[in-house]
């Protein structure tokens, strides 16, 4: 048998008021929010590195030896060589296809290109015009799936909208418990199961829950363990019609995958899987305040091709952001930082 951990439960009867949108933040708070990114990457400084500014500040007309000079500085501002290739291609293009002419040209067009590329698949969260939204998080083991779940019922719950958390990675009961620390924490319904019980059944009861006390999101954890792909898609094929049978339609709404940002490559490889096996239609990019390389962000995004949905900045409950592709390149470029 699982339990319901009851937190806070709507007056039986009462009428349900029509869903809000989360409230846009205060000025203040969205600077703060800011400040929090670009302390986040602050360790990504390309602008701030005196190489780059020593190349693209110059007014030179743009040339290969420019180029090669710009690739180096990029090297040397620990972007990685990924996301160092990944830029240098979208300024070479845009040199050769006539679009920049000089180096004071570069990041204005940078700036513009990756905000064009970071949103034009949509980063806002898909919700169901009928309760519940059900959002399924998946994730290898250690990648932080377990606090980005609390954080992504945190912000739910902050924008005022009721969360039933589904413990339903029953094969580490260490997750379980961690869950459950958290959704008292944050006065979240949460519907566990037995240990090694099957995930399916978690959700299928955590969909009922749901149901019955007109939750707004139903926030499914799923195992975290790889095996094969065909394994992974069965398991999640299950929570699925789990939902689908207690006639939640359109479930899952939203497929969140959390990833590592300290893994690079390993984080890119792991996206492709899932995204095969899981529909993934979103990113939550875990420990980005954690890696020296914050432009991971672009190119994960750009191999990946799923749009990158969260952010996670810290330990601590607030430390995650619905990605906001003008904050963060501002934050990575600095601009503001520039023009001093």
């Amino acid at each position: 048998m699982g339990l319901f951990s009851r937190k806070k439960k709507p007056e039986e009867g009462a009428p349900q008021a029509p869903e809000a949108e989360p409230a846009e933040p205060a000025e203040p708070e969205k600077k703060g929010m800011l400040a929090k990114l670009t302390r986040a990457i602050s360790k990504t400084r390309m602008v701030l590195n005196r190489r780059v500014l020593g190349v693209v500040g110059l007014g030179q007309k743009i040339d290969e030896d420019i180029l090669e000079k710009l690739e180096e500085a990029m090297i040397e501002a620990d972007f990685g060589v990924d996301t160092t290739d990944f830029l240098m291609d979208v300024v070479r293009g845009a040199w050769k296809n006539g679009n920049i002419e000089q180096t004071t040209d570069i990041l204005p067009f940078l700036r513009k290109d990756l905000k064009q590329r970071l949103t034009h698949r949509g980063n806002a969260v898909h919700f169901s015009p009928t309760k519940p939204t059900v959002i399924l998080v998946v994730g290898v083991n250690g990648a932080g799936k377990t606090t980005s779940i609390a954080k992504l019922a945190y912000w739910l719950e902050q924008s005022g909208r009721h969360v039933v958390l589904a413990a339903a990675d029953t094969f580490r009961a260490a997750a379980v418990e961690q869950l459950k620390t958290w959704s008292g924490r944050i006065g979240c319904e949460i519907v566990t199961g037995a240990e090694k019980a099957d995930p399916a059944s978690v959700a299928h009861r955590a969909a009922e829950r749901a149901l019955e006390i007109g939750a707004d999101v139903l926030l499914v954890d799923t195992a975290g363990r790889l095996h094969t792909q065909k394994n992974l898609m069965d398991e999640l094929r299950k929570i699925r019609n789990a939902c689908a049978a207690k006639k939640i339609e359109g479930a899952p709404h939203e497929t969140i995958l959390v990833l590592d940002s300290t893994t690079g490559q390993n984080a890119v490889t792991q996206a492709e899987m899932f995204k095969q096996a899981a529909d993934v239609t979103g990113l939550f990019l875990a420990k980005l305040d954690g890696t020296a390389k914050g432009g991971a962000v672009l190119t994960i995004n750009e191999k990946v091709e799923v749009p990158v949905k969260f952010v996670g900045l810290g330990e601590k409950l607030e430390d995650m952001q619905p990605f906001d592709a003008d904050r963060f390149v501002e934050a990575l470029f600095d601009l503001e930082g520039l023009e001093e």
